[in-house]
């Protein structure tokens, strides 16, 4: 049973599933003390959203895993998956993802239909415009996948506010869309000999790393700079913000110029998913305290 339950785990991708969940969260939470609503009325809202989202993260997550199988069977890191070894059929995990995209969208819609057709939206934008289109052909497949993973603080704005258009909902898009480049481009050196075998064109394999450094501080720059996208909101959240996209900067810069390459990438990756978590934890619990004494 256990062997079945972590075959799923890795075909769905929970460790994208929980780490999409916690910007989302943040986003809900944000809104309702943004517009001051109740947080008990919320509830239902609250777990259909969460679910929801869960669920259309995995669907994406298998229909990706079915259209790669033939790159997967040649990268040692993704070899083993269950769509790779036959473990679990094609049919099967096909079946299972239109279910996970169709329930988790009906329940984003007992939020509101806006959260739905976002949800609709960033399963399409990381099936066809990244999986499909541009993940094989272009060193910009991060850029454009980088859309659908910022979809999911959106899905929490919309859950519960009455639209999307509020500065905060997004600051916090726009800083999981910049986020996601210097933390792929991370992975892509790490493992830049498996994604050269599979014929990937990541930004290291095709440019060096040097320039995918470069081009990681251009991103870490505007990073930065999002950090005061907060400022409408809070200065203690601008000041987190700041702080850690600034740390992360310094890290690039002395981390490479001390370490050789891999180290260099894999203090990077480390420290991006320290980020993500410590800036959007931060979100959560300002929006919980000012939820609590408002």
């Amino acid at each position: 049973m256990q062997n079945y339950i972590d075959l799923w785990a890795k075909t769905v991708k929970t460790g994208i599933i929980k780490s999409n969940l916690i910007p989302m969260i943040a986003a809900l939470m944000l809104a309702i003390y943004t517009y001051d609503l109740d947080f008990v009325e919320n509830i239902p809202n609250i777990i259909f959203a969460f679910i929801g989202s869960a669920f259309i993260i995995g669907a994406a997550g298998a229909f990706n895993n079915l259209y790669d199988r033939d790159i997967d069977l040649i990268m040692q890191r993704t070899k083993n998956r269950p769509t790779v070894t036959g473990e679990l059929s094609t049919k099967t995990v096909l079946t299972v993802a239109i279910l996970l995209l169709l329930v988790g969208l009906i329940l984003l819609s007992l939020t509101t239909w806006l959260a739905a057709l976002l949800g609709l939206l960033g399963v399409f934008f990381y099936v066809v415009p990244y999986t499909m289109w541009t993940k094989r052909r272009t060193i910009w497949n991060t850029e454009v996948g980088s859309i659908s993973g910022a979809i999911p603080p959106l899905i929490g704005w919309a859950a519960v506010a009455p639209d999307i258009w509020h500065p905060a909902a997004w600051a916090l898009f726009f800083i999981m869309v910049i986020w996601q480049m210097p933390h792929f481009y991370a992975i892509a050196i790490r493992k830049k000999d498996d994604y050269s075998a599979a014929g990937i064109p990541m930004l290291p394999v095709v440019k060096g790393i040097r320039r995918t450094y470069i081009q990681t501080n251009v991103y870490l720059v505007i990073l930065t700079l999002t950090s005061f996208l907060f400022v409408p909101i809070s200065w203690g959240l601008t000041l987190v913000s700041l702080i850690l996209a600034i740390i992360w900067l310094w890290l690039s810069f002395v981390g490479y110029h001390r370490m050789e390459g891999k180290t260099w990438s894999t203090k990077m990756f480390v420290y991006s998913l320290l980020f993500m978590t410590i800036e959007f934890a931060t979100v959560i619990i300002y929006s919980i305290v000012a939820i609590i004494f408002s």
